[in-house]
């Protein structure tokens, strides 16, 4: 209860045990003065809290003093009245502190089951993601299997390098869904995870002699647009890999992440190679990349012809 409303229901509690008293004063023995009061108190510790409890108390305890301990009408200080005042602060001191020790328990037990509710319900909402990101993931995988079927059923010969191909795929979906999945992942600035997702990259690819070079802005994202743009990044880069730096001693990928907007934000990736040839043959890296695009709501933009920039705006 608040403090107002509480030091109100302690006076009120205080007023009615007041007026019992008096109506039972003719009819109790001598020596009672604070049989009415005793109830007022614990209600009041119970309803109003401790401090509430206190005041009710120190109300009685004056009441009792006055009116109902010789001599009367006065608070003059006998020996017996002084034991008798001992004994009402003991008896409230304790009543007091075990209903505070009590409702303090209450609180704990309380908090603690507010705590166990919220951490199942974590729970269902995480196996439930769980459950929706595993099947995500098998539906990626048979629709990346059916791709390689269609590119080995119209190239026969192609069906090893499909085969590497996918394996890649896979491999490189391992890392990132352990990337993705870990403690701070969401929490830790993108360009930090970005970063380390390219890392990620090279280092499978044995391109040891690619630099990637990160820059990004303050975007947020959820885990499943996360896991679409770091698909998209994984697919440009490895082709960055494949197929700009042949021949040459080192190479440098740029990967910029901005925010365009409250609403919009974009990802380029470029490399310093030759660039877009001027007949652009789709591939299945095309196909994931255009599928995982539609999957943001975002748009897609191609190099032109003699450049590497790609562009992806995407609502965030």
């Amino acid at each position: 209860m608040a403090p107002l409303p509480g030091y109100g229901f302690a006076a009120a509690a205080f007023l009615v045990g007041l007026l019992a008293r008096f109506l039972l004063h003719s009819v109790l023995p001598p020596g009672f003065p604070y049989i009415t009061f005793f109830p007022a108190v614990i209600l009041t510790c119970f309803v109003a809290g401790t401090r509430a409890g206190t005041l009710c108390a120190v109300l009685s305890g004056l009441a009792a003093w006055y009116w109902f301990i010789p001599p009367f009408d006065s608070f003059g200080l006998t020996a017996d009245t002084a034991l008798a005042l001992a004994f009402y602060v003991f008896i409230v001191g304790v009543d007091i502190a075990i209903i505070h020790a009590m409702r303090r328990a209450g609180e704990r037990l309380k908090a603690a089951q507010e705590v166990s509710a919220e951490l199942a319900r974590r729970q269902t909402t995480l196996f439930a993601e769980l459950q929706h990101r595993v099947a995500n993931n098998l539906s990626f995988v048979s629709s990346l299997l059916m791709l390689q079927k269609a590119a080995v059923a119209a190239d026969p010969a192609s069906a090893e390098n499909a085969f590497d191909d996918a394996m890649h795929r896979l491999e490189m979906m391992s890392r990132l869904h352990r990337r993705l999945h870990e403690p701070a992942a969401l929490d830790q600035p993108l360009g930090d995870y970005l970063g380390g997702l390219c890392d990620d990259l090279l280092k499978a690819t044995g391109a040891s002699n690619v630099a990637c070079r990160v820059q990004a802005d303050d975007v947020r994202m959820d885990l499943r647009g996360l896991t679409a743009l770091s698909l998209i990044l994984t697919e440009l880069m490895t082709n960055s890999v494949k197929h700009a730096f042949k021949g040459r001693d080192h190479g440098v990928i740029e990967v910029d992440l901005k925010r365009l907007d409250p609403h919009r934000a974009s990802l380029t990736v470029a490399d310093d190679g030759p660039g877009m040839p001027r007949e652009v043959v789709p591939s299945l890296g095309l196909q994931i990349i255009e599928g995982l695009v539609s999957q943001l709501d975002g748009e897609l933009v191609l190099p032109e012809p003699g450049a590497s920039l790609t562009r992806i705006v995407f609502p965030a």
